[in-house]
């Protein structure tokens, strides 16, 4: 019979590229990640892996079979933690998981003040791109994920939203005197939603500027302060920039753009999750969080130029 550890072994060995990775991953010793994979191979009946060198990579059928040990090893820890849970959600655990802008800009006081309040949940929060957040929600390794709308084709339920404006911005010399189709902009790196909606926005616009991708929303924001191009990013993340005037909101046809963060999780909640998502609703005065509209019954709001999300048009 498959055993959980095999799998973390097998798993660890395919992120790491090498059994010697895996082993310090996992603080097991070679030898005995080695023997895991040889039995879990027996037990599979077709090649997992094979070397390159002094690495190993997955063959087709490992490559496919891993998916699977990801989701495998995601729900066995999403029913731990469920059901421990369930005896006391305070003393639970969250695997909290979120795009960089919402990580760095929207969630420290959540989670300062989440924690505050209940001290024995085990929180954790892993950081990454759009694709990366969830990607960890559909294999379950994911209780929660803070990020943009969620992918089509996922079975997940939006908890909670909160108003997000993308914008263009740029030191203030390099705003006055910018040129669509000239001026270089730096770019998130791949995998992000930002980098795939600055791309959607430039190709609407017919342009095609110079770009620089820079790899993080820090380095697009140092970047834009420092006048090396325009950039586009979360109000949230440069709130401080254009208080001060470091920054310069820049007009571009088309922006900002309304790009709410969504709180969303699997369709049946872990009572510790859901403990987290309560304490953003019961707060939503301080935390910015709300419920969605119900499908089909979209709020709306008096004030012109005002949309759904309470974010101007």
């Amino acid at each position: 019979m498959t055993t959980t550890p095999r799998l973390r072994a097998f798993v660890a060995v395919a992120d790491a590229g090498s059994v010697r990775g895996a082993a310090q991953r996992l603080l097991l010793t070679e030898s005995a990640v080695s023997a895991a994979i040889a039995a879990l191979t027996r037990e599979v009946g077709v090649p997992l892996m094979e070397r390159e060198g002094r690495s190993v990579r997955l063959t087709r059928s490992g490559q496919t079979y891993a998916d699977y040990a990801r989701t495998i090893l995601g729900l066995h820890d999403e029913a731990l933690a469920a059901a421990r849970g369930d005896i006391d959600p305070e003393r639970g655990q969250v695997r909290l998981a979120s795009v960089t802008s919402a990580a760095e800009h929207v969630l420290p006081s959540v989670l300062a003040g989440f924690l505050q309040r209940y001290p024995g949940v085990d929180l954790g929060l892993e950081v990454g791109t759009s694709e990366r957040v969830w990607a960890l929600l559909s294999s379950h390794e994911a209780d929660l994920v803070i990020a943009g709308r969620p992918p089509v084709g996922l079975d997940t339920a939006v908890q909670a939203i909160r108003p997000n404006e993308l914008v263009v911005v740029a030191a203030p010399d390099l705003a006055e005197r910018f040129d669509l189709g000239r001026t270089t902009w730096l770019l998130r790196e791949a995998g992000s939603g930002t980098h795939v909606t600055c791309e959607t926005l430039l190709a609407g616009l017919e342009v095609d500027p110079p770009r620089l991708t820079l790899g993080s929303n820090g380095a697009v924001v140092a970047g834009a302060v420092a006048g090396v191009g325009v950039t586009m990013v979360s109000r949230d993340a440069v709130a401080r920039e254009l208080a001060t005037g470091e920054l310069a909101e820049v007009e571009v046809p088309g922006t900002p753009l309304r790009r709410p963060w969504h709180a969303v999780t699997h369709l049946r909640t872990s009572a510790s999750t859901s403990l987290l998502l309560e304490y953003l609703l019961d707060n939503e005065h301080t935390t910015g969080w709300r419920r969605p509209a119900p499908a089909g019954f979209p709020r709306r709001s008096t004030r012109r130029g005002v949309g759904a999300d309470g974010l101007r048009s």
